[in-house]
């Protein structure tokens, strides 16, 4: 599996940002998808993820992010509204099969105060 992710950029706060990832390879055996971000000097943290049609958020993003699924397309979409300065952090996507972990380049989201 392969995973391509689209979408960052620096926004001011309160501002929006939809994040993109796109599957590819053996993306049938996918069974969940997500993002996770790291901050400077912290540790990689689940944002959101999706298997089927149930979601899961992170406490901190909860009612501010939205994560969602194109099975057609592969696709995993993370719309981002109400940012805050905290949310900084390279967004990374993820991929979970039966057996196997994949991860896609991270993407830099900045935003400032």
């Amino acid at each position: 599996v392969q995973l391509q992710a689209s979408g960052g950029g620096l926004v001011q706060a309160g501002g929006s940002l939809r994040l993109s990832c796109a599957a590819s390879g053996s993306s049938l055996s996918i069974i969940v998808m997500g993002w996770y971000r790291q901050a400077p000097g912290k540790q990689r943290e689940l944002v959101a993820d999706i298997v089927r049609g149930d979601t899961n958020y992170a406490n901190s993003v909860k009612g501010r992010f939205t994560i969602s699924r194109d099975p057609a397309k592969n696709t995993v979409f993370l719309q981002m509204n109400s940012l805050k300065p905290e949310d900084t952090a390279v967004y990374y996507c993820n991929a979970r099969t039966r057996i196997d972990s994949y991860w896609g380049q991270g993407t830099q989201v900045t935003v400032s105060s």
